[in-house]
């Protein structure tokens, strides 16, 4: 390499050289910096939404969800089963009582309401007294049976005499027999005598009629007040264990054919659940007014949402129905960018997957394809999963 003689190109050469040192310098401080802080903001707030793939791509259809969010939105799940519309019945249903879990509370003789211990609603035990009568028969039942205690230890005294002159040999064996003869009439009549006097709930001395729940639960009706004067066989209270509960579907006589004792029911609520449960039995006979057969169900436990008397409807899958694709309910299915699409449950949210959909009857829709068995899919508040894709999209 050529010298340089000259000084003052010497001295410029070394100040250039000088110059792009420093310059290297603070860019590579700059650059340092910026590795060191982390990601852009924009780019923060994606990877918390959870809506980037680990390459940093968008990932489509898809919104984040909590398990809080859930609840705080209303979104309910459900998971599939194969079936069909024809293999399904629907059919209108109301909440009751079993026969064990509801009583009626009757007068067992004439008489006046002299207390009432309980109000509508209030819970009772089994065997607790709700109200008193103050009756004559009372003191008639009582007087039977202090009649026949008498009469039977007269007897017991008597066939004891007879046996201790028998054993003397004083008295012949047919005096004895004819005296425990007696003496065994006379218990059968106390016997008869005390069962009548407890069946009547006579108590306080033989005044008053105890009126008794056969069952624990709530008082659902109350049909008297205090001073009330009222005949043997009057009804007084009604009285229901909420625990207890069945489900009394009306079907049409031709679907009734099809549904056996065991075959599976989903019973839907108003707030939008839905309850599992199993054909119990049906009647054999059609009711004179709807012309419909009542097919019983049975709900798996004790659900929080069904109460006697309510209206539900009811979705029956007889086990030999044809289950060749997918049911659903409409409010599950929603239109995105003009295509039916179902939200299904992810990991940390909710993806929505194109479907298509066939027929559809009573508020269910068939699905033809894009859906499985086994996939959980929201069944309510899809709309709000709706909204919320339409917001993130606007976003981006």
């Amino acid at each position: 390499m050529e010298e340089i003689q000259n000084p003052q190109d010497r001295k410029k050469l070394l100040a250039a050289a000088g110059a792009a040192v420093l310059l290297a310098g603070v860019g590579g401080v700059l650059i340092g910096r910026t590795l060191s802080d982390g990601p852009a903001p924009a780019a923060a707030e994606k990877a918390e939404e959870g809506e980037q793939t680990e390459t940093g791509e968008t990932r489509e259809g898809f919104v984040p969800m909590t398990a809080e969010r859930m609840a705080a939105s209303g979104i309910r799940t459900e998971r599939l089963e194969a079936g069909s519309l024809g293999a399904e019945i629907l059919a209108q249903a109301t909440v009751t009582a079993p026969p064990d879990g509801r009583a009626l509370l009757t007068a067992r003789a004439d008489g006046a309401v002299v207390r009432i211990t309980k109000r509508l609603g209030d819970a009772v035990a089994a065997g607790e007294t709700v109200a008193l009568l103050e009756s004559r028969d009372a003191a008639g039942f009582a007087a039977a049976r202090n009649a026949a205690s008498a009469r039977a230890t007269a007897a017991r005294a008597a066939a004891a005499r007879e046996r201790r002159l028998f054993n003397a040999r004083i008295t012949a064996r047919q005096d004895l027999e004819a005296a425990d003869a007696v003496r065994a009439e006379a218990e059968a009549e106390l016997q008869r005598a005390q069962t009548a006097l407890q069946a009547a709930g006579v108590t306080g001395g033989g005044r008053y009629l105890a009126v008794r729940s056969p069952i624990a639960g709530r008082i659902t009706e109350v049909d008297t007040q205090l001073g009330a004067y009222v005949s043997a066989g009057a009804e007084l209270f009604n009285v229901a264990d909420p625990r207890r509960i069945q489900i009394d579907a009306a079907v049409p006589a031709t679907d009734a054919q099809r549904i056996r004792p065991g075959d599976r029911a989903i019973v839907e609520l108003p707030d939008g659940g839905t309850v599992e449960a199993v054909v119990r039995s049906a009647t054999p006979a059609l009711n004179s007014e709807s012309r419909t057969a009542t097919v019983v169900l049975q709900p798996a436990g004790v659900p929080a949402g069904l109460t006697q008397g309510q209206a539900v409807r009811v979705r029956i899958v007889p086990r030999g129905g044809i289950a060749s694709g997918i049911v659903i309910p409409e409010a599950a299915v929603q239109q995105v960018e003009g295509r039916h699409v179902v939200f299904v449950q992810a990991e940390g949210g909710f993806q929505a997957v194109p479907v298509t959909v066939g027929q559809r009857s009573g508020g269910r829709v068939e699905i033809l394809q894009g859906l499985r068995p086994g996939l959980a899919i929201v069944t309510q508040g899809a709309f709000v999963l709706k909204s919320q894709l339409g917001a993130s999209e606007a976003e981006h």
